[in-house]
C-alpha cells in the first residue's frame, strides 16, 4: 500500500497566516502539521509516500525532506492545472499510484488515534473504499454520508440539509477502482471535482464501499480556532516534562503541569509556566504568565505578558498588554503594548507589528 498526502490549496480561511506560510507547515506543539500525517502513515508500515503540492512549492520540500528521518521514500507531485478539487488531486497522482491500493490523507487533518486498524479493516474485508467517519456538530462543512441499513448509499458534499451528522474525514482508503472513479465524475457547481461524487460513483457501480467511525478526537484544521484546538489537544498528549540542560530558569519561576523547555531558553524571575506548554530553543521569557496550552516557537521574546491557548511561531516578540488568548502569531510578528487593558484575540501574519 502507498500513501498520498494532499498539501496544496491556498487556505484562504487562514489568512493572513497563509499569505506567507503553507498551511500544512503551521506548527502545532512546535512541529509542522504535516509531520503528524506522515507519522500516522508510517505507523501503518507504509514506506512509499507522495505529497501533492502547489505548482512552484519549495518550502514543504525543504522542511519535510526526502523521508529519510522516518525511513520512507517521499515523492513530491505538483498539482497540474491548479486546484480543481480533492478528487483532482487523486487523478493528478494516478501514474505514481500505478494501480495499487493507497491511503489518501488530507494533510490538514489531525487525528489522535492510530489509523493502522483502518488499514487492516480495508485489507481484511477486501474493500474498494473505506471511509473514516466522525460525528460533528456542523456536517454542512463536510462530505456527509447517507446511511441506510448499515450501508452508505451516497455521499453529499457540503449539503444544506445533511442526511446524517457524520462527516467523512480527510482520511480515505482506496483500491485501484478509485482511479477510474475520479475520471468519471464532472465538476460540481463550484467548479471542483468533488471527492464525494467519486464515492457516490463507486457505490452506484457496485464497488465495495465500507465505513468506520473514528474513535477519539479528529479535527479538520480549516479555520483559525480549529488550529488552536488542535494545538491544545496535541499539547495534552505530552506525557513527561523536559528541560534542556542549557536552559536557564530563575529560582522563583513557578512551573505547574507538563512543560517542555528547549535549549538556550532563559526564563527570568516573576514568570509562571502553567502546562501544557512547549517552548522551543532560544526563547527569552520574563515577568510573564504562560499557559495553559501555549506553544512558543524558536527565539521568541515575551516580557510582562499573559498568554494562554495560543500558537506563537518563531521570532515572535510580545511585550506587555492585556491577556492574549486563543490567538495565532506568525513568524517575526510583534505585539507591543503601552498600557494594560482587557483580553484580546489575534490572528497575526508574518512580520506584522501591533501597538495598543
Amino acid at each position: 500500500m502507498k500513501a498520498l498526502i494532499a498539501a496544496g490549496g491556498h487556505a484562504t480561511r487562514l489568512r493572513p497566516i497563509t499569505y506567507t506560510l503553507n498551511k500544512h507547515l503551521i506548527p502545532l506543539a512546535n512541529r509542522p502539521m504535516i509531520e503528524y500525517a506522515i507519522e500516522k502513515i508510517v505507523d501503518c508500515g507504509i514506506r512509499e509516500i507522495a505529497i501533492n503540492v502547489n505548482p512552484g512549492e519549495v518550502e514543504i520540500q525543504r522542511v519535510v525532506g526526502n523521508g529519510d528521518r522516518w525511513g520512507v521514500e517521499i515523492t513530491y507531485l505538483e498539482q497540474q492545472g491548479g486546484p480543481k478539487g480533492i478528487a483532482h488531486t487523486v487523478a493528478n497522482a494516478a501514474s505514481w499510484i500505478n494501480g495499487e491500493s493507497f491511503v489518501f490523507y488530507l494533510g490538514d487533518n489531525i487525528i489522535l488515534a492510530p489509523i493502522k486498524s483502518l488499514v487492516e479493516r480495508f485489507e481484511r474485508d477486501h474493500l474498494d473504499c473505506l471511509l473514516a467517519l466522525s460525528h460533528v456538530d456542523d456536517p454542512q462543512r463536510f462530505g456527509v454520508p447517507e446511511i441506510k441499513d448499515g450501508r452508505i448509499v451516497r455521499v453529499l458534499e457540503k449539503p444544506e440539509h445533511p442526511p446524517s451528522d457524520f462527516a467523512v474525514t480527510g482520511i480515505y482508503f482506496y483500491g485501484p477502482k478509485m482511479l477510474e472513479a475520479v475520471t468519471k465524475i464532472q465538476p460540481s457547481a463550484r467548479g471542483e471535482y468533488e471527492i464525494s461524487d467519486a464515492h457516490t460513483w463507486m457505490i452506484e457501480q457496485g464497488c465495495a464501499v465500507g465505513y468506520e467511525e473514528i474513535t477519539g478526537w479528529w479535527k479538520d484544521t480549516g479555520k483559525p480556532n480549529d488550529l488552536i484546538i488542535g494545538n491544545n489537544f496535541i499539547l495534552d498528549l505530552i506525557a513527561e516534562p523536559s528541560i534542556a540542560p542549557s536552559a536557564q530558569i530563575a529560582q522563583d519561576v513557578r512551573i505547574e503541569g507538563v512543560v517542555t523547555v528547549g535549549e538556550r531558553v532563559t526564563i527570568d524571575e516573576g514568570s509562571v509556566l502553567q502546562g501544557p506548554v512547549c517552548i522551543a530553543d532560544g526563547c527569552h521569557i520574563s515577568g510573564s504568565q504562560i499557559g495553559p496550552h501555549v506553544s512558543i516557537g524558536a527565539n521568541a521574546v515575551i516580557r510582562r505578558a499573559t498568554v494562554s491557548e495560543t500558537i506563537l511561531m518563531d521570532d515572535v516578540v510580545i511585550e506587555g498588554g492585556p491577556k492574549i488568548t486563543k490567538s495565532i502569531f506568525g513568524r517575526s510578528a510583534r505585539a507591543v503594548a503601552s498600557e494594560q487593558r482587557g483580553s484580546c484575540t489575534f490572528i497575526i501574519g508574518d512580520r506584522a507589528q501591533i501597538e495598543w
